[in-house]
């Protein structure tokens, strides 16, 4: 059986740890995919990719099984939404092989960054291609419900994603991972706002927390008031949920908008 783990950028795995080596623990074959090119700003797309190698070789994760598929198909970092549909098409090909599918994990859709909500688009779509949408699961990275200006949470699952599978991590992990998270020495000025709360999370915490993924969350803010990547000025909600009703519906998916987001959407608008 194959997990398929799907990162918007190279150190995003930092979210789901545990969950990688438990698959590998299995026996399971995990495959990582990354959908951009983890190249925003300028910023070293090899020296990325060379440290989630490191890192996810460490949890057991053979080189040949991580694809930067962002870099092989030319998706920038930051603007995932504007590349859905052929992401979306290409990905599908891509891992459509003879070996079933058994989990796809995903980041959360939370409103920490417009990519990793993208991200959780794809991932649902193809759940649902592959009739697996009961075994497409969300992990927490960051988001700034409750918060003002760039501040947000680490690790933190938002309760309108669903209910959550708790997994404890073992203390002799929990070092490690820790030690992982300071794997990424390219993004030393994200891992300065990131690591203290990881840290903190992982050693006093010591659980990762998977939920649900379901396309029908798409149609509800990650939540109210403005999103981190909006406070940001990275990206505005409005423009990319206009992106993706447009994929979508292309997709013939569009059903789910049409049966939610009428209903939805005012209250959606006004909370935002």
């Amino acid at each position: 059986m194959r997990a398929v783990f799907l990162f918007a950028h190279p150190d995003d795995e930092f979210g789901c740890y545990e969950i990688i080596r438990r698959e590998v623990e299995r026996g399971n074959r995990v495959e990582c995919y990354y959908m951009t090119d983890g190249g925003f700003g300028g910023q070293s797309v090899k020296a990325r990719q060379d440290e989630s190698l490191h890192v996810l070789a460490m949890l057991g994760v053979s080189r040949g099984r991580v694809h930067f598929f962002g870099r092989q198909h030319q998706i920038p970092d930051g603007l995932l939404a504007e590349h859905l549909q052929r992401a979306t098409g290409l990905l599908a090909c891509g891992i459509a092989d003879n070996e079933p599918i058994s989990a796809i994990y995903v980041s959360a859709w939370e409103g920490g960054h417009q990519d990793h909500d993208m991200v959780y688009v794809i991932a649902c779509v193809l759940g649902a291609q592959f009739k697996i949408s009961d075994d497409v699961w969300q992990f927490s990275l960051y988001n700034g419900k409750g918060l003002r200006g760039s501040l947000f949470r680490v690790l933190k699952p938002l309760r309108d994603n669903g209910s959550t599978r708790a997994y404890a991590i073992p203390i002799r992990y929990r070092f490690l991972y820790i030690w992982l998270c300071l794997s990424y020495p390219s993004q030393w000025r994200t891992w300065l706002g990131l690591f203290p709360f990881a840290a903190f999370k992982l050693l006093f915490g010591g659980r990762y927390y998977l939920q649900p993924a379901t396309l029908s969350r798409v149609t509800y803010r990650p939540h109210t008031g403005p999103l981190l990547y909006e406070r940001r000025g990275m990206a505005r909600y409005d423009e990319i949920i206009a992106l993706v009703t447009h994929f979508l519906n292309d997709l013939g998916e569009g059903h789910v908008f049409e049966t939610h987001f009428h209903h939805h959407g005012k209250a959606n608008r006004d909370n935002g």
